[in-house]
């Protein structure tokens, strides 16, 4: 055993002087302890706290011994499925099966099972029939609920009902991981913790819940199960509900009812995290890297993209309708302090392979650095209102200073070469700031050659959709980011990300997307098909036809062939995309884009017939 590493096998344990574990942690990913690894931060944290914590990685789903190699835990089992969802791992939007997995030994795919947190739950449960489960994680945290699932096309229980668990800490899980594992410490049935913020947990009586007696003004009785399995729509309403409650300040216990006299009990979200608290985690004594025994199989992949990264927020109230961090992080934003960053960066120049490139600086969303306003401290965030969508809210404190100072005193570091930003930088924000000050020095200082910027869409009616601002917006961000490197003499370009088949997409839109395109003179290498993932608005937009925060109807593309045509029209230069092109074209009734002339996107099919035929005779 590498010394620092949790335990990961019996003698690990008898190295530690350890006779029985506190809590056996199973995981879905190889174990990495770093704290860009979700299951290294709980693990570290109970180990603060003075619990003993085991790692059992990727065990064997077909073998139920494979979770009992550090035997019965005195407290109970955690399951975290990984640091992505298993099924967003395992395949693309196709639902074809990936090639390779970042997250798994010499990147080999199939080392966990699809819906990993339910196979390891009822795996533990048949090997273990009364020891306390306690499933976390992005996979059990945007499941907590009844949810549409994108690859079986069904909608599908709370995952605590499938997974046989008895407790989800669901969001990053820092605060309620604690006051469980004292919980169960103090000698409290499992059962009995029903009461601690970012936990949910089921039960067959809810009288015993505050608001469920007087009238419910504190809490929520939400559709049941069955209602919104036969009608979408109650699942829309129902999804509307929640979002309206993803803050701890204004949340309110929620309960689903289901089948037998079920009811599942989401408890509001835990308080964020205060600059002090998310300092005392990023110092805990994380050995940054994979565990020794994966050095064999090359070691893990993603530690590649992490390693020499500085994490300096999380939360992000940017509220884009296809991103889960409103039900995962929150919309509060939260930060380190510039000496805790500093701190870990000096670390990272300690590294022999460092090079004196930092690769990155941010978190969900880069310049974000503190909450949106400052009453969000003290009364949360706002129920019907998003901070930037549809314009920035009047109370917005659009400030880069901070951000500017922190990456200016990193720039100073004896043996830093560069600081690059590759987190997302949200120009809408950015364009609210009247100071142009961090611009000026993104462009100077931390961008080489190539700023990549999530504009998604141009069509207004997509982009509503999507909760972003309206394409002039962006457009307004392009001239400013132009006209700023012209002064500089810099040649650098914006790389727009697209995404297609997003709901309210029809053809019409996505020729409007490439006729922008056109005029923009470029075509994207990559362009995202909208992936239906857990626990967004855009998922339920994709699932119910309707828009959760209003109960509007919306258009869908469900159709594979329409999705690859909407897809081709933005990559419509690309000769392999010509006929779903101009079928497209043909059925968007906008066929005077074929031709010759300089506005057509593609010639007639004769002469494409034609070139290529001459090209094969060369």
């Amino acid at each position: 055993m590498t010394e620092g590493f949790l335990p990961v096998s019996k003698q690990d344990m008898l190295d530690r002087g350890i006779e029985q574990l506190d809590f056996v942690y199973i995981i879905g990913d190889a174990y990495v302890d770093h704290p860009s690894f979700g299951h290294a931060i709980i693990s570290r944290i109970l180990e603060a706290h003075g619990y003993h914590v085991g790692i059992i990685s990727q065990p064997d789903w077909k073998d139920a011994e494979s979770i009992a190699i550090l035997g019965r835990p005195r407290l109970g089992f955690l399951i975290s499925g990984g640091n992505m969802d298993s099924m967003v791992n395992h395949y693309y939007v196709s639902k074809k099966k990936r090639k390779t997995d970042a997250y798994t030994p010499g990147g080999v795919m199939g080392k966990r099972p699809d819906y990993a947190t339910i196979v390891y739950g009822n795996l533990i449960r048949h090997k273990f029939k009364d020891v306390p489960v306690i499933i976390g994680g992005i996979e059990a945290s945007l499941r907590r609920m009844a949810h549409y699932d994108y690859w079986s096309d069904t909608f599908k229980h709370s995952i605590l009902l499938d997974s046989q668990a008895d407790i989800i800490s669901y969001g990053m899980g820092e605060h309620s991981i604690v006051e469980i594992a004292d919980a169960l410490s103090s000698g409290m049935d499992i059962k009995d913790i029903t009461y601690i913020p970012g936990t949910v947990y089921k039960t067959k009586d809810l009288s015993g819940i505050t608001g469920f007696t007087d009238d419910q003004l504190n809490a929520v009785l939400l559709p049941s199960y069955e209602e919104m399995k036969k009608n979408p729509s109650l699942y829309a309403k129902s999804f509307g509900i929640q979002y309206e409650n993803t803050d701890s300040f204004t949340g309110r216990i929620m309960a689903e009812a289901y089948p037998n006299g079920i009811y599942v009990v989401q408890n509001p979200p835990a308080a964020p995290l205060t600059m002090q608290e998310m300092d005392d985690i990023y110092a805990l004594p994380f050995m940054r890297t994979y565990h020794s025994s994966y050095e064999e199989k090359g070691g893990v992949p993603a530690i590649s993209e992490i390693k020499f990264s500085l994490i300096s927020n999380r939360g992000c109230f940017g509220g884009c309708s296809f991103c889960a961090l409103t039900f995962h992080q929150g919309r509060i934003v939260q930060v380190r302090s510039h000496e805790s960053i500093l701190k870990e960066a000096k670390e990272i120049l300690k590294d022999p392979d460092f090079k004196g490139y930092i690769h990155d600086v941010g978190g969900p969303t880069a310049n974000f650095r503190s909450p949106s306003c400052e009453k969000q401290l003290k009364t949360g965030v706002c129920k019907n209102r998003q901070c930037l969508y549809p314009s920035p809210c009047k109370n917005l404190v659009a400030d880069h200073s901070d951000y500017l100072n922190l990456l200016r005193k990193l720039r100073a570091l004896p043996g830093i070469k560069k600081v690059f930003i590759r987190s997302g930088i949200r120009f809408d924000y950015l364009l609210a700031d009247k100071d142009e000050t961090f611009l000026k020095e993104l462009a100077k200082y931390h961008v080489s050659g190539q700023l990549k910027v999530a504009p998604e869409h141009i069509s207004d009616a997509v982009l509503s959709k999507m909760g972003k601002p309206e394409n002039t917006v962006y457009e307004t961000f392009v001239k400013k980011y132009e006209r700023i490197n012209e002064k500089l003499g810099k040649k650098q370009y914006l790389v727009p990300y697209l995404m297609s088949s997003h709901p309210g997409s029809t053809l019409k839109e996505a020729v409007e997307l490439a006729v922008y395109l056109r005029d923009l003179g470029y075509m994207p290498e990559q362009v995202q098909d909208f992936y239906p993932t857990p626990s967004t608005i855009s998922t339920v937009m994709y699932y119910t036809g309707i828009d959760p925060r209003n109960g509007e109807k919306v258009y869908v593309c469900r159709n594979p062939h329409e999705k690859a045509m909407q897809r081709a029209l933005i990559q419509y230069r690309d000769p392999k995309n010509y006929d779903l092109v101009y079928e497209a074209l043909h059925k968007a009734g906008r066929t005077d884009l074929i031709g010759f002339d300089k506005n057509c996107l593609i010639p007639p099919r004769k002469m494409k017939h034609h070139s290529s035929r001459r090209k094969s005779k060369k």
